[in-house]
């Protein structure tokens, strides 16, 4: 493509073409070039936006964890609303769609991107941390309405939750698991604390 041909919103553009290639060939293929490729411009693009292709991958990343944190607003405010287990269980479904699932596949491979995120997820694995705080954050609310039991150990509850559906979900290739197996781990988790019968 020519180099002086200007594109539309850049970043967004960028960002779409590294989940597209991320999701069809996996992070080994994820370059600087297969992304300017995949999004149809000169390689030069990239590099005018973001200092190197790991600032790239950075900024594609935090992308990510700004939706986590509007998902966990939204999931916030239903305290007290359905089941507490139909909550857990729609917020956890929706946090691991195939692209969340395949860039934690990312972070855990890239020691270089994994370090640039520390500086503002300074532990975990970035995503699967602040998705885990958005959980506890909705199970203190639960506890605080009385839903889960008062002695819940909700900063525990938090990361099995999300460790255990993030292996239901990690490396699938086929079928996305569906609410029902979702829900099993849910109720699960949340046996003996939940202080409603489950649906």
């Amino acid at each position: 493509m020519p180099t002086g041909v200007a594109i539309r919103d850049a970043r967004a553009q960028l960002f779409q073409a590294a989940e597209r290639v991320l999701l069809r060939d996996g992070p080994n293929a994820l370059t600087s070039r297969a992304v300017t490729t995949e999004a149809g411009c000169a390689k030069g693009v990239l590099h005018r936006h973001f200092a190197d292709f790991d600032a790239f991958l950075a900024e594609l990343v935090r992308e990510h964890i700004a939706g986590i944190d509007a998902r966990a607003t939204a999931l916030r405010d239903a305290a007290g609303t359905g089941t507490v287990a139909g909550n857990l269980t729609g917020a956890l479904t929706g946090l691991f769609g195939s692209v969340a699932v395949a860039i934690v596949a990312l972070i855990t491979s890239r020691d270089e991107l994994r370090t640039r995120l520390r500086r503002t997820t300074p532990t975990g694995v970035p995503m699967l941390t602040e998705a885990s705080g958005a959980l506890a954050s909705y199970l203190t609310a639960e506890r605080e309405l009385g839903r889960i039991a008062a002695d819940a150990d909700v900063d525990t509850l938090a990361p099995t939750l999300i460790g255990a559906t993030h292996l239901l979900f990690a490396d699938r290739d086929g079928t996305r698991p569906d609410a029902g197996a979702v829900h099993k781990i849910v109720t699960a988790v949340i046996a003996g604390v939940a202080q409603e019968p489950p649906r």
